[in-house]
């Protein structure tokens, strides 16, 4: 079961409460502006213009407890700094690829493992990527001309930017790749194939089962597949039990 549901929550031009005052409550102001949030610094305002977060990163800590509870009677989602357990929502640690943003979070357990993660995460990506994510944006028209059925489009799309792909996101690309990819591509893989594991433990994957798992349309789990394993495939893949109707594209059968 997931800690927590991640979401990305958009601030933009909206009131965002953050109080407190010091290093924390600092860092907490740039984060919303960063976001394009307006911040108001005192809670009843933030209230009555509509704010729905509010940060709170007072040091007394009788002036946390007493605010988080102000706020939450409210309506607000609240983050108390430095005191996981009042929090209604925690905040990542971000790798900045705009439009494309990855969160590394632990729950606050950790924001040292956190940001030591993201680190390794930023060192691994091109600057590139987001101007790839654009053009994928951009594209959306030519991408629905090119395969007017959304299963057969998602399964060309997982090809392009799978390992070693015309898109794969690990490499930087000119302004022109995804025209020159749409133009062209292959058909999308297709199929029925047998993934035989050798334990339940997703480590133990294969690359080649990993991809497969990922791009899926259905998953035939047989008996003793742990979820760990099936929790590596879309979350929309269909799930079928040995013996089930199949549906058209990539379909996996799990056995163990």
């Amino acid at each position: 079961m997931l800690p927590a549901l991640p979401l990305f929550h958009r601030v933009a031009g909206q009131p965002v409460i953050v109080l407190g005052h010091g290093d924390a409550a600092a860092a907490k102001r740039r984060l919303v502006e960063r976001a394009g949030g307006v911040v108001v610094d005192d809670l009843a305002q933030g209230i009555d213009t509509g704010a729905r977060l509010a940060f709170i990163a007072h040091d007394d800590q009788t002036a946390v407890e007493a605010d988080t509870v102000r706020a939450r009677c409210a309506g607000l989602l609240v983050n108390a700094v430095d005191r996981p357990e009042l929090c209604d929502f925690t905040t990542p640690s971000l790798v900045d690829r705009a439009p494309l943003l990855i969160a590394v979070g632990t729950g606050g357990a950790s924001a040292g493992l956190a940001k030591a993660v993201r680190l390794r995460i930023d060192a691994m990506l091109p600057q590139g990527l987001g101007a790839l994510a654009d053009a994928l944006k951009a594209a959306r028209g030519a991408l629905r001309a090119r395969w007017p059925d959304a299963a057969t489009r998602r399964r060309a799309l997982d090809r392009a930017l799978g390992e070693g792909g015309a898109l794969d996101p690990l490499r930087d690309h000119g302004a022109d790749a995804v025209a020159l990819w749409i133009g062209d591509a292959v058909p999308a893989q297709t199929g029925r194939y047998v993934v035989e594991l050798t334990s339940g433990d997703p480590d133990d994957l294969t690359l080649r089962q990993a991809r497969l798992l990922g791009q899926a349309d259905a998953l035939v789990v047989g008996t003793g597949v742990p979820a760990a394993i099936t929790s590596r495939a879309r979350a929309d893949a269909l799930r079928l039990a040995p013996g089930d109707a199949e549906p058209e594209g990539l379909v996996i059968e799990l056995r163990i």
